[in-house]
């Protein structure tokens, strides 16, 4: 009998998908950003640094696809973007990986930077 967690390993677990969403470079932070209220385009590329305006609608689309946000056209030329109730279900956990980031984090730089291989001058 193949355990539950062995099931990850299958092309079409549902685990594959849940990892694939939240391993996307942007979906944690723009889904944190929407998570205290809803946002327009340019309120989220002002928030989250780095990213551009092309990557946040990309992202903004997949995140559309998988059901996790849903866009509201108001007035022209006045989007807005929030978390559907599926999407609120990922609040808990980009916690727990945001509380690991804040305690963990320094140790992650510090074992690449003793890692490093030095720079010869």
């Amino acid at each position: 009998m193949q355990n539950a967690a062995g099931t990850a390993f299958l092309a079409d677990c549902p685990t594959r998908l849940a990892v694939e969403i939240i391993s996307d470079k942007w979906a944690v932070l723009v889904l944190f950003g929407l998570s205290q209220q809803p946002r327009r385009h340019g309120e989220l590329v002002d928030l989250i640094g780095g990213i551009s305006r092309k990557v946040l609608t990309q992202t903004l689309r997949r995140l559309q696809q998988y059901g996790l946000v849903e866009r509201h056209a108001g007035a022209p030329r006045r989007v807005e973007y929030s978390l559907t109730d599926l999407g609120q279900t990922l609040l808990e956990p980009i916690e727990v990986l945001t509380n690991w980031a804040r305690d963990h984090g320094g140790a992650v730089v510090d074992f690449q930077e003793a890692t490093r291989p030095p720079t010869g001058g």
